[in-house]
C-alpha cells in the first residue's frame, strides 16, 4: 500500500470513527452499565492484541464473558459457558465491538483489515505472511465476513482450538493476503457496507 493510499485509508477511518462514536455513544454507555452489573467487573474489557508492525496494544470491547476457574481458552465457541446472557445479545449484534472505535481514533486499528489476534498467532507469521503486520488490524474485513459465524462453526468441532489453528487461521491468512494485494478504498467501503447490511463472505 502506497503512502497516499495509507493516508486516504486513515482519513476515512478518522471520519467514520468520529461520526460513529457520536452516534453510538448512548449504546456503548448502556452496554457498559449492563455488562458491569451482570459481571461485577468493569464493563469494558481490555485485552492485549498484536497490532501494526507486531506492536502490542490493548483492544477495547464490551465485556461479554465472566471468568470461570480452569477455563482460560482464547478460543470462544457459541456454547461457551463463560458468555453472559447480555453478552450473547451483544455478540450477536456486534455491540461488544463498538468501543473499538476508540482504537481506530488512536491509530491502533482501522475499520477494515485483518482482525487483531492475541499473541501466539499474528506475531508468529512467517515468510510472505509477515507482510500482514504492515497493516493496521481492522474491526471488520473479508476474513471476518467469511467467518462471521465462527463461534457456531467451532462449537461443532471435537477440538475447537486445533480446528482454529489448523483450518480457520491459515484460511484467514490467505484471505487477508489477497485483501492486501488488491486493496482499494472502494473495496474497503464495500466490505463496510456488507458488514452493516449482513452480507455474506467475499
Amino acid at each position: 500500500m502506497r503512502r497516499r493510499e495509507e493516508w486516504a485509508k486513515r482519513l476515512m477511518d478518522l471520519s467514520l470513527a468520529g461520526v460513529g462514536l457520536l452516534v453510538t455513544a448512548p449504546v456503548i454507555a448502556v452496554a457498559w452499565i449492563v455488562a458491569t452489573l451482570e459481571t461485577g467487573e468493569n464493563g469494558f474489557f481490555l485485552q492485549e492484541r498484536v497490532g501494526k508492525d507486531g506492536r502490542l496494544f490493548r483492544v477495547v470491547k464490551i465485556r461479554t464473558m465472566r471468568e470461570i476457574p480452569g477455563h482460560n481458552s482464547s478460543v470462544t465457541t457459541a456454547t461457551d459457558r463463560r458468555i453472559t446472557r447480555s453478552g450473547r445479545f451483544f455478540r450477536r449484534y456486534k455491540i461488544d465491538e463498538l468501543p473499538q472505535l476508540f482504537n481506530v481514533l488512536k491509530g491502533e486499528m482501522s475499520f477494515v483489515g485483518p482482525r487483531p489476534d492475541v499473541p501466539g498467532f499474528a506475531d508468529r507469521l512467517e515468510g510472505e505472511a509477515r507482510r500482514l503486520l504492515t497493516l493496521r488490524p481492522g474491526i471488520t474485513g473479508p476474513a471476518t465476513l467469511k467467518y462471521r459465524n465462527e463461534e457456531e462453526l467451532l462449537a461443532k468441532q471435537n477440538d475447537p482450538e486445533r480446528f482454529n489453528r489448523e483450518v480457520i487461521w491459515p484460511d484467514k491468512v490467505r484471505i487477508n493476503l489477497e485483501y492486501m494485494e488488491h486493496w482499494s478504498l472502494k473495496k474497503d467501503l464495500k466490505i463496510l457496507w456488507r458488514t452493516f447490511t449482513g452480507g455474506h463472505d467475499a
